[in-house]
């Protein structure tokens, strides 16, 4: 039998992950959430992020909650740009902007 092992959630890692998932159960919300009650679970989240250092366990987390990873990503933006993209999906990204720019600036 070859059945995959649950991952064990660290315990340092459980209050990101509680926030995380409800801050993707927020946005995903079919009924109206409160810019407040959002914003603040959103703040709760990126404080815990920004005391986290990234490995295997951290990204499983923003692996489950693309939501946590889009603020992961902003948090360290100004550090190292898409951290999380692979280098070939950024790269690309900014090749096809790049040629864009180009392609606005052409005389018509």
């Amino acid at each position: 039998m070859n059945a995959t092992q649950p991952r064990v959630l660290p315990e340092r890692l459980a209050v990101a992950f509680t926030l995380a998932h409800l801050l993707q159960r927020l946005e995903g919300s079919a009924t109206p959430v409160a810019p407040e009650q959002y914003k603040s679970v959103a703040a709760r989240l990126s404080d815990e992020l920004g005391r986290l250092t990234m490995d295997d366990d951290l990204r499983a987390v923003l692996n489950t909650f693309p939501v946590a990873a889009e603020l992961y990503e902003n948090i360290n933006y100004q550090h190292a740009g898409l951290v999380r993209a692979p280098l070939e999906v950024s790269l690309n990204s900014e090749l096809k902007a790049k040629d864009v720019l180009a392609k606005m600036r052409l005389p018509r």
